[in-house]
């Protein structure tokens, strides 16, 4: 006969550092999914809108890394991951 034994349920947290750096990674593909979009495109205005739209995402990204630099700073055991 079987034993059936109860399931400890297990959460897995990120860290804010960890949830910042996969934001990042998130906003870069997203740039990069822009720009390929307005060199595909023979439209004017579509390759103004997405050229547009990455260089915006770029200034962001720079935010977003300089945030990820303090938290690294702020708690060393976060580089790199």
């Amino acid at each position: 006969m079987f034993r059936t034994y109860p399931v400890k349920e297990v959460k897995v947290t990120m860290t804010v550092a960890s949830q910042v750096k996969t934001t990042l990674a998130s906003l870069k593909s997203a740039q990069a999914s822009l720009e390929t979009f307005a060199l595909s495109t023979q439209n004017q205005e579509a390759k103004n809108l997405f050229t547009q739209a990455a260089q915006q995402t770029q200034q962001i990204v720079q935010q977003v890394e300089s945030r990820v630099q303090q938290l690294e700073n702020e708690e060393p055991q976060y580089k790199g991951f």
